[in-house]
């Protein structure tokens, strides 16, 4: 386990830090706009308001507990993920390249590795990301690399490998987007990531408390809610409701604020740095939130850097992680792109 998970953080370092001087420079790309600039278009405004961020529920992951009381000024959220089709008005626009598109530099990456380390072989060294790879069998769900495979040649245009396409599927979410992407296309839309409290609270959609958004059973008059993995994990999706991998956004029904895809189909980019004991800091201190929902800050972990994802995926499943519940979270490595990652975005009030 801990083995995939360096060698994913490797990786994920090659593609950032070796690409530093691809493409536009952050000035010009933090210069140039867009048709959204001026408008919230196809955005949901979340009024203000007091919610229970986390859960003292002992059947949940000690990430998410304990509960404390949160308060957020309303903003303005977009009403779907970003689809293929938006990411590619931004990269016409911009000519940016993502972190699994650009070169890796050993020569450069060696530097923040530590001494000794040895050289990775040529195809660990070309751009990718990592893909999704169904098993036929049981595995042990502690080790993600059972399930999961570095694809040279992937990337959000070719999200499970070089001869995949996103032809026909304008309107599924762009994936295989690290959280610099993210990022870089929030700054280029006049917009902003959401913060794992602002994201949580919309997530809602003004209920408070519930295991879901919509309630406390996972069906509501037998209908699914979500695009999850139904079956045995990973092996054995039997696609109950109606996927076996990514659905188009608003697939299914949206929440209580209008905003769709709020649990399940891909996980979620949030601005926050990823704390393991967020909560219990939280609590403990107290909850006064800045205009744009920014917890007080709070001391990072040391190590690896990663943001909080939210929300759950098509890959989750009550045996495995259950994380299409709105408190539930994940800390992601920052410059990784994966096939269940996308993210939405965010304004404060004009």
């Amino acid at each position: 386990m801990k083995i995939f998970f360096y060698t994913l953080s490797v990786l994920g370092l090659l593609l950032i830090i070796s690409s530093c001087n691809n493409g536009k420079s952050l000035k010009e790309k933090e210069n140039l706009t867009s048709s959204f600039n001026s408008s919230n278009y196809n955005m949901i405004w979340v009024p203000d308001g007091e919610f229970t961020m986390g859960t003292d529920d002992l059947n949940s992951m000690p990430n998410e507990r304990p509960s404390h009381k949160v308060m957020l000024k309303g903003f303005w959220m977009d009403k779907y993920v970003v689809t293929n089709a938006d990411f590619r008005k931004f990269v016409e626009a911009t000519g940016y390249l993502t972190t699994a598109e650009k070169p890796i530099n050993w020569e450069e990456i060696k530097k923040q590795l530590p001494q000794g380390t040895p050289k990775l072989d040529d195809d660990a060294l070309r751009p990718g990301a990592l893909v999704y790879t169904p098993t036929t069998h049981p595995v042990d769900l502690r080790n993600m690399s059972g399930w999961w495979e570095w694809v040279p040649g992937s990337s959000w245009k070719h999200p499970e490998g070089p001869n995949s396409t996103i032809e026909g599927k304008d309107n599924y979410p762009v994936i295989q987007i690290s959280w610099d992407d993210a990022e870089a296309y929030a700054k280029w839309a006049g917009k902003r990531l959401p913060t794992e409290a602002e994201w949580e609270y919309a997530s809602r959609g003004g209920s408070d408390n519930t295991r879901y958004y919509w309630g406390n059973d996972f069906k509501v008059n037998g209908k699914f809610m979500a695009n999850t993995f139904t079956g045995d994990f990973p092996y054995n999706n039997t696609a109950e409701d109606g996927y076996t991998g990514l659905a188009p956004v608003a697939s299914f029904p949206p929440n209580g604020y209008g905003l769709y895809d709020m649990a399940g189909n891909v996980w979620q980019w949030t601005a926050d740095l990823y704390v393991e004991n967020d909560h219990a800091q939280m609590s403990a201190i107290s909850c006064d939130m800045t205009k744009d929902g920014s917890p007080q800050p709070i001391k990072a972990t040391e190590g690896e850097v990663r943001r909080v994802t939210k929300g759950g995926s098509f890959l989750c499943n009550p045996s495995y992680c259950e994380s299409y519940r709105p408190t539930a979270r994940r800390g992601t490595p920052y410059d990784t792109g994966m096939g269940h990652i996308g993210f939405r975005c965010v304004k404060s009030k004009s």
